[in-house]
């Protein structure tokens, strides 16, 4: 079966430290597979490679057999809009739009005339529907997450990367979030990667990668 996500010779150097050495992985469809590392690594750099946000120095991405590389800024945004969701640390919310805004948002983007009955079917699955015209500074840190995730998984997305999702959330929290990712990727049978240093967190995925210093360990 072909990989939904590969990474060939992938390589990243900022000013003059390489960050990442000629990675290569194959990700495939229905997988959940956990990139863990300390913390200067290289794993966020490695999954914004693999998302598309930054541009590789040498090597090549493809998604579903599209190589990243071949897109404009405009064309990578598209495939982003269409088919990855993305869950990060610093939840990214819009601090102007209420829950229910931010998760209507990605779908008003792709042209969607009424997103409205999807965002609150998606607020009432995370537990948020009681929060859903709160602006993000009304609600907790796990509150956000939450809406944060919503808002990941608003466009049906084929594949989720997560980046460290649960790092700036108390041990309860994170349990209870955790808990509600992993959820959510069986129920929608979605590809995930999951960029961590938590072992725990990691041991929930299906396959464990481990990087250190811009190389996976054999």
């Amino acid at each position: 079966m072909a990989a939904i996500l590969t990474a060939r010779n992938l390589s990243k150097t900022y000013g003059v430290t390489r960050v990442l050495h000629g990675l290569d992985m194959d990700i495939q469809a229905g997988e959940s597979v956990a990139i863990l590392g300390q913390s200067g690594s290289g794993k966020t750099t490695l999954l914004s490679l693999l998302a598309g946000l930054e541009t590789a120095d040498e090597g090549a991405v493809r998604f579903d057999g599209q190589d990243l590389g071949a897109l404009n800024a405009d064309g990578l945004a598209r495939l982003r809009g269409r088919s990855m969701g993305i869950i990060f640390q610093e939840y990214h919310l819009v601090p102007s739009l209420t829950a229910r805004e931010n998760v209507t948002l990605p779908l008003e983007i792709l042209g969607e005339r009424n997103p409205g009955p999807k965002a609150d079917a998606l607020l009432d699955r995370v537990g948020l529907t009681p929060r859903a015209k709160h602006y993000p500074h009304q609600l907790s840190g796990g509150e956000q997450q939450r809406v944060a995730i919503a808002r990941a998984l608003s466009i049906g997305p084929r594949l989720l990367f997560a980046d460290e999702p649960t790092g700036n959330l108390d041990e309860s929290t994170a349990e209870d979030v955790e808990a509600l990712i992993f959820s959510l990727i069986a129920e929608q049978g979605l590809t995930a990667v999951v960029v961590t240093h938590n072992r725990e967190l990691a041991g929930r995925c299906s396959r464990i990668l481990t990087l250190h210093l811009g190389r996976f360990n054999p």
